[in-house]
């Protein structure tokens, strides 16, 4: 078969590569669609959790090869990537997400951006009539899922987004029908701000990657007492730096985009302290896929102008740099093109 493989940190070879054998439990794949994500970009520059050599693309639609484990040849399914081991210290708590074994499909196991794959069988969801197309975001919106679990927002909340990739416009979302009286999202990028709004956020505000302080100021403006609660979805240090300021007493910070693990931020421990502020993380998701999927089936969470390129194996480098093309929010590869 045909893949990408990660040789090495930066090292980047489009080869053949062994078909891949099922384990028992496990069922053969053939990835239809598979979306580009900043972690793969993380991965290939040795970040995050990568393991070499590595076959990336965590996000994926795929089609079951042979009748196997209940599910039916040509059945599409979207491929929950993430598995534990249900024994380490964590899992017997019931803390799945923090298990020392924690196995990523597209990030320390074989993924999606390859003509064929293996994947446990009870990971596999049928799609069930969801166009591929939507469904390659069931794992981002599944960490959105996340997100929204461990924010666990007070109705009538005002809360400020800050990033408008992929996810933060899929959480905005979910945050919208999760209670928030009022949602405001900040990004660089003026099509994505426009998405946003069409998505249901109440007020847009540029924040240019330069200077930013005129559009700091007209988030205080919005907000004078601060926002209940503040996303920090950049995955930008000095962005986040100015999180707290941005937060009223008693509020939430949630740090929810991925800043490289050597990045660090200066906080004021007698701010926390003494305004009462809550900073929380959201690392990835776990056994969130058939709530995703049924926000998708129901349309109530909307993707129609995220998926903006798609591309095949041999053009995954372009894909990965595909966000900076004019218009681009996110791209896919189609493994099989």
């Amino acid at each position: 078969m045909r893949a990408v493989v990660y040789r090495q940190a930066n090292d980047i070879d489009i080869t053949d590569w062994p078909d891949p054998e099922p384990a028992p439990g496990e069922v053969l794949l053939r990835p239809v669609l598979t979306g580009v994500c900043g972690t793969d970009k993380h991965l290939l520059a040795g970040g995050f959790m990568a393991t070499y050599p590595l076959i990336p693309g965590h996000e994926i639609v795929a089609e079951l090869v042979n009748t196997a484990h209940g599910l039916d040849a040509g059945t599409l399914v979207a491929v929950d990537n993430t598995d534990t081991c249900l024994s380490c210290e964590y899992c017997r708590r019931g803390q799945t997400l923090y298990c020392t074994a924690f196995r990523s499909l597209g990030c320390n196991a074989p993924g999606g951006f390859a003509e064929l794959m293996v994947a446990p069988a009870r990971k596999c969801f049928p799609l069930a009539g969801v166009d591929p197309s939507v469904a390659v975001l069931t794992e981002p919106l599944a960490c959105a899922v996340h997100g929204a679990d461990t924010l666990a927002l007070t109705p009538g909340s005002d809360v400020l987004v800050l990033g408008a990739g992929p996810t933060g416009l899929l959480l905005t979302q979910l945050l919208l029908h999760g209670g928030a009286a009022r949602i405001t999202v900040a990004a660089p990028s003026p099509h994505k701000l426009e998405l946003a709004h069409h998505f249901g956020a109440d007020h847009t505000v540029l924040l240019p990657r330069g200077d930013q302080d005129a559009a700091f100021q007209e988030l205080k403006a919005l907000a004078p007492s601060g926002f209940d609660v503040v996303v920090e979805a950049t995955g930008a240090p000095e962005v986040l730096a100015r999180c707290t300021g941005l937060t009223r007493m008693g509020g939430t910070v949630l740090v929810y985009g991925m800043a490289d693990a050597d990045d660090l931020v200066p906080f004021s421990p007698y701010e926390i302290f003494a305004r009462e502020l809550t900073i929380k993380g959201s690392f990835a998701q776990i056994e969130c896929f058939d709530r995703s999927l049924a926000y998708l089936r129901s349309g109530r969470v909307r993707t129609d102008g995220i998926v903006t390129h798609t591309f095949g194996l041999g053009d995954f480098e372009q894909a990965l740099g595909a966000t900076k093309l004019p218009g681009a929010v996110k791209a896919a590869i189609d493994p099989q093109r």
